[in-house]
């Protein structure tokens, strides 16, 4: 007859093998999981650099449309840029745009977050004339912004944005 041996279970060294196993795949996948966190992060404070300046631009652009007298410094066209405009909005009160430090601001409020850092900020106005100074263009104006936005400390990444706005009436 043969002898049936009545141990059942795991050996320690078994146990200790797969506990050890265990171990050294949850470091790995942990690790891993804080790594993906930490860029979320930065992902996600970037997204809210550009949407706040994304926010800015918006807010410029419409107050543009909807304004008139368009001037760069008190000067009606600005072929060759400059960094501050001003535009008469449908209240009839004078907006002015310009870069104060490294932020845009619209009289005198900041209208980007701090983790937008602006390092250019130009207006080009076309068409500002009216009709009865013998200029028949719609006006129009196009901003071009650069600068960086924070994704963490230390960490930066660079934009270049150019948008365009169009006087939705007429100027005559």
């Amino acid at each position: 007859m043969l002898m049936k041996n009545a141990s059942k279970g795991f050996t320690l060294i078994e146990l200790i093998v797969s506990v050890g196993l265990f171990s050294l795949i949850m470091l790995l996948s942990s690790s891993a999981y804080l790594l993906m966190i930490g860029i979320n992060r930065q992902v996600q404070a970037m997204a809210t650099g550009i949407n706040n300046l994304s926010f800015a631009l918006e807010t410029m652009t419409r107050t543009i449309r909807t304004g008139t007298n368009y001037s760069c410094n008190g000067v009606g066209d600005c072929t060759g840029g400059d960094t501050s405009f001003s535009v008469k909005n449908t209240n009839g009160n004078t907006v002015q745009y310009t870069l104060s430090g490294s932020a845009i601001t619209q009289n005198g409020v900041a209208l980007t977050d701090p983790a937008v850092s602006v390092s250019s900020l130009k207006f080009y106005t076309f068409g500002t004339p009216t009709a009865r100074q013998s200029d028949y263009q719609q006006p129009r104006v196009t901003i071009i912004v650069s600068g960086t936005v924070s994704s963490g400390p230390g960490k930066t990444e660079s934009f270049i944005i150019q948008t365009g706005a169009t006087m939705r009436g007429s100027d005559l």
